[in-house]
């Protein structure tokens, strides 16, 4: 899963970091801006970037359907294993983000390409 794209400078580093850690507490927002402001400046940064806006859109329709499931009861625990899924693969991909290297969040649907 780990595949090395263009060489990334610090700078580029850090704001994919960041696009990837953002999403942990507020949600798509970070990927948003980050993939409309950048996408075009860097390869590295507008890969990360639309991975991690990916991947939230995945959770914010996960996180629609456990509010619906709420009644049954069952969607607190969707809501409980996607809330810290969230929190492990952001990290993970940060992780990835910082050695430069490409990362694919798994189970996710690819909306934006």
């Amino acid at each position: 899963m780990s595949n090395l794209i263009p060489v990334a400078s610090a700078d580029e580093k850090n704001i994919a970091v960041l696009t990837h850690l953002g999403g942990t507490l507020f949600s798509l927002l970070p990927a948003l801006i980050v993939w409309l402001l950048k996408k075009d400046d860097s390869e590295f940064i507008g890969t990360h970037a639309r991975e991690a806006l990916n991947f939230q859109i995945t959770l914010l329709i996960g996180y629609a359907i456990s509010s619906i499931l709420i009644y049954i009861l069952i969607g607190f625990v969707i809501g409980g294993i996607l809330w810290i899924a969230n929190i492990i693969l952001c990290i993970i991909a940060a992780i990835a983000a910082s050695r430069g290297e490409e990362y694919r969040y798994p189970f996710t649907l690819r909306l934006i390409s």
